[in-house]
């Protein structure tokens, strides 16, 4: 089906070098983790944690690289969802790719692919969410601040706000900020305008 829209060939580069010294048990661990990403059912793949797993296993990797190789095959997957490749469809393109991967890879995303493929939600919203990132944990706390170096007495509340959002290679980023009152009134005003047009939907 896809294979008939005039595509470029997808180029794996570096990526293809990386992915070759990644045995294939735990290629397939990570495809799968991957799968479950692009399904939503886990919030994103943890690099740092399998990284610390590849290199116990005596895999010399360095989480940056591991990123490039969920980058590659969330593509990989995102683009045979979107195209409805059969899994005969992605090994053709697969195999035809710049920077060509190792045929334990291809098989290895062939049979995730036909396992789970069909699975993967397409709508444009999440495949929006899917590269902008998705919220992990948020919370919350307020605060006093009783004085400063250059104000005996400030007795002004205060709101803290963390916040930890996986990017789509599963880098987990965490942020924190501070809002006055009037300015979490106006945060919270905000999503609930959010709240009421999402009902409508």
């Amino acid at each position: 089906m896809g294979l008939g829209k005039p595509l470029g060939p997808w180029d794996f580069g570096s990526t293809a070098d990386i992915i070759r010294t990644i045995p294939q048990d735990l290629f397939a661990e990570l495809c799968q983790q991957i799968i479950q990403n692009l399904q939503c059912q886990i919030p994103a793949v943890n690099t740092v944690e399998l990284c610390q797993r590849f290199q116990a296993a005596g895999i010399e990797i360095v989480t940056s690289d591991l990123e490039k190789v969920v980058n590659a095959i969330s593509f990989v997957f995102s683009t045979a969802a979107k195209d409805k490749l059969s899994p005969e469809d992605l090994s053709t393109r697969l195999g035809g790719a710049a920077g060509t991967l190792p045929k334990q890879a291809v098989q290895v995303l062939r049979h995730v692919w036909n396992e789970q493929g069909s699975s993967i939600a397409v709508s444009e919203d999440a495949k929006n969410v899917a590269v902008v990132g998705r919220l992990i944990d948020f919370q919350w706390k307020l605060g006093m601040a009783v004085s400063s170096d250059s104000c005996k007495s400030l007795k002004s509340p205060y709101v803290t706000m963390a916040v930890k959002v996986a990017d789509a290679s599963g880098h987990i980023t965490s942020k924190t900020f501070e809002m006055t009152v009037p300015q979490f009134q106006n945060f919270y005003n905000q999503f609930k305008e959010m709240a009421a047009v999402l009902e409508t939907v």
